[in-house]
């Protein structure tokens, strides 16, 4: 996988925000967690808009603004928001509501930048989950044997105010509860599952799919 502060007007942040896709994410990285463009295709503003929002509460989403990619594949507004929420699809067509801190963080991970320090406890929706990640490359594309392939059903992810904060969750989701993911990086942030997470992705699983290749 939000991220992309407090002080900014929702109009202004998503100004900001298009701005910055149209000049620096000509060639974003593909992930499937948090890709913050070019996703939609061919489909019409107001299916992005709708799968887009579906992505968090229905009191945030119907009041979010929603970003999306127009013909020429450059980032533009969909929809104006009052809330300060923003949401989007991602490359693999996961939908996605980041608030203010999220939003910083995006902007970040998608230049590889280090993203500036919450000031508030970040938050960012993805009640509809995603078609995975690794759990320790942020920029990966695909899974591999051992970059801890996860697929997330819905979940709210958490940005921390201090780093020493995720020492509290362990990295491994199969546990149960908040797990943290891409630890030991500047993209760290705690995955909070609505659901239940599917057993097969786990990593004993992915490693006994990778020893039965051999």
């Amino acid at each position: 996988m939000r991220r992309i502060i407090a002080s900014l007007s929702a109009v202004f942040m998503l100004a900001a925000v298009s701005a910055v896709a149209q000049d620096k994410m000509k060639d974003p990285p593909k992930s499937g967690h948090e890709g913050m463009a070019k996703a939609g295709g061919a489909q019409s503003d107001a299916a992005v808009i709708a799968k887009a929002t579906s992505a968090a509460p229905p009191d945030i989403g119907r009041n979010a603004g929603v970003m999306g990619t127009g013909a020429d594949g450059k980032m533009k507004e969909l929809r104006a928001g009052s809330n300060g929420w923003m949401c989007m699809l991602d490359l693999a067509g996961d939908s996605m509501c980041l608030d203010k801190e999220w939003q910083a963080w995006g902007d970040a991970w998608m230049n590889k930048a280090e993203p500036p320090k919450p000031k508030t406890v970040g938050v960012s929706y993805m009640l509809k989950g995603d078609k995975g990640a690794s759990n320790t490359d942020p920029y990966a594309t695909k899974r591999t044997a051992d970059n801890q392939w996860v697929v997330s059903g819905p979940h709210i992810m958490i940005l921390p105010t201090d780093v020493s904060q995720l020492d509290a969750y362990p990295t491994d989701w199969t546990k149960g509860g908040p797990w943290v993911m891409w630890k030991g990086t500047p993209y760290a942030h705690i995955m909070v599952p609505t659901t239940s997470m599917a057993k097969s992705g786990s990593k004993a699983s992915a490693e006994k799919k990778a020893a039965e290749k051999k």
